[in-house]
């Protein structure tokens, strides 16, 4: 679902996110910039609503730990306020659920994402604008399909918003980087 059409609270948003730096292999230059921007604008604006944490009357903010486990995307949606600090990270709040989503239909958009960016940071180190804002077209529509599947994975766990969903897809494929 999109934000605009539920009346999201401004609590029901990602205040922090972390991601599980054991996952990430290696990086680089580019990728680290990339992981940078998409927590900023994330943090910056958002829209996630775990849907049985608010039934529960657990209306946010929340922090969310990102990680790979067993081939699976593990989102650990912790209480965003100071809690217990039982396994969120000490004194980051109380863990309200974890989901799982498998990966096994994001490994095409993650191939094909990795590609397009490489020749893109070849790109804008070489190529003329056009060739430049051609590449960029199909890196956006990558990352667009992909948010979109997103969305649809976590239809019924989490009401988040499409711009949401791209972020938390940049930061899905950091978290495949093998180097």
């Amino acid at each position: 679902m999109s934000g605009s059409e539920i009346p999201f609270k401004d609590t029901w948003r990602i205040a922090h996110i972390a991601l599980d730096e054991e996952t990430i292999l290696w990086r680089n230059a580019d990728v680290e910039q990339e992981r940078r921007i998409a927590i900023f604008d994330l943090i910056e604006e958002n829209t996630f609503k775990p849907v049985r944490a608010a039934a529960a009357g657990h209306d946010g903010p929340y922090r969310l730990q990102l990680a790979v486990q067993d081939g699976r995307l593990a989102m650990m949606i912790a209480d965003g306020s100071s809690g217990t600090g039982d396994g969120a990270g000490e004194g980051h709040g109380d863990i309200l659920e974890t989901l799982i989503i498998g990966l096994a239909r994001f490994r095409r958009p993650i191939r094909e994402y990795f590609a397009i960016c490489d020749s893109y940071y070849q790109a804008i180190r070489k190529a003329t604008a056009a060739e430049i804002e051609t590449i960029d077209m199909a890196r956006r529509g990558v990352h667009n399909r992909a948010a979109e599947l997103l969305m649809e994975r976590l239809e019924g766990k989490v009401e988040t918003d499409f711009a949401t969903a791209r972020r938390l897809f940049t930061l899905i494929c950091v978290l495949h980087i093998r180097g």
